[in-house]
């Protein structure tokens, strides 16, 4: 129904910056809220940004706060992450969920979305 591709990922120098795009496509009209998660080499998957479609309010993980910033583009069914201030830690695969009828609110977790994009790597040198 939703299909979520995830793009702008790359190598980049501690300190740097990069910008992440997720692009929705199919029944996307019914997206009420997009997040996304990171995931390293033998670490669980976590919760890093989310936004809530229709009002824009934000929540990030307090490993990011201050440093990423989530948005998104209704024109162009995208959300972005961009990530300022980059450390070697924030390396990982980064992906991105939505979730259209959710029933209760718990956004990081992984469980709480139903779509989710194949993942773009981020790799951050020292």
């Amino acid at each position: 129904q939703v299909q979520l591709v995830e793009s702008g990922g790359g190598l980049v120098q501690a300190g740097g910056s990069l910008r992440l795009s997720c692009a929705a496509s199919g029944r996307t009209f019914s997206t009420y809220y997009m997040g996304w998660f990171r995931q390293a080499p033998g670490k669980e998957r976590e919760f890093v940004a989310g936004i809530m479609w229709s009002t824009e309010s934000t929540d990030y993980a307090g490993s990011v706060k201050g440093r990423f910033t989530i948005s998104r583009d209704n024109a162009k069914s995208t959300v972005y992450l961009q990530m300022n201030s980059l450390k070697p830690e924030d390396t990982a695969v980064y992906y991105c969920a939505a979730v259209s009828r959710p029933k209760v609110l718990n956004v990081s977790r992984a469980d709480f979305y139903d779509y989710w994009g194949q993942g773009t790597q981020v790799t951050v040198s020292s």
